[in-house]
């Protein structure tokens, strides 16, 4: 009886341990470890614990704690690394860029495109889209194969300001990614800690985006 009685004790006393570490947000190591002292303490003396699962959880804490510090030293560089992303970007301000884009706000502006067709074409066409689902498309005429460009003007072609998607589109009918150059007015962190560069009036692209630095213009 006196066995029973002293068994339930220290049950209840770890019991309510673990709960305070619960309730006090402790840490997981420090649940872990009170969980084990209690299950060492409360186990039958007749039929102790076989000291292989002893060693087996505790092998586990130990890898426990590793990936803890893993995870806290990921996250760490993480923030550091954007942080250094800003600070670069930063002081590329004022200086001039060519970026892929699949969209872009057009505010009366002339925005310089470029592209590269994977061989010589009779047709190509300036495909833009509105927010409505209108296109407008742009001929182009017939250009060869490689690196070409063309300077969008929307006061010259009528359009609205507003978001348009912009593709090219060759003979064939192939989709063909855009290259937008324009200045960076601006660098700053997102709420989810990310780097986004301002291109003036184009709208906010993300750094990845970037396909060439062209420097500085003169003025």
């Amino acid at each position: 009886m006196t066995t029973t009685t002293n068994v339930n004790s220290n049950t209840s006393s770890s019991s309510s341990t673990v709960s305070g570490l619960i309730g006090g947000n402790g840490s997981v190591t420090d649940l872990f470890t009170t969980l084990l002292v209690a299950q060492i303490k409360n186990q039958d003396p007749l039929s102790p614990q076989d000291p292989s699962q002893m060693v087996s959880q505790l092998t586990q804490l130990s890898q426990m704690e590793s990936l803890q510090g893993l995870a806290s030293q990921a996250s760490t560089s993480s923030g550091l690394l954007s942080s250094l992303q800003v600070l670069t970007l930063g002081g590329q301000v004022g200086s001039t860029v060519q970026v892929q884009a699949s969209q872009i706000h057009v505010s009366g502006e002339k925005v310089e495109t470029s592209f590269t067709l994977p061989g010589n074409s009779n047709k190509v066409q300036l495909v833009l889209t509105g927010a409505d689902g209108k296109e407008q498309r742009i001929e182009l005429g017939a250009l060869n194969v490689g690196a070409n460009s063309y300077t969008l003007d929307p006061a010259k072609l009528g359009l609205t300001n507003g978001d348009y998607q912009i593709r090219v589109e060759n003979a064939d009918g192939v989709k063909l990614p855009v290259e937008v150059a324009a200045q960076i007015t601006g660098v700053r962190l997102t709420g989810a800690g990310q780097a986004v560069i301002q291109l003036g009036a184009l709208g906010e692209f993300d750094p990845s985006a970037i396909t060439q630095f062209k420097g500085h213009l003169a003025s």
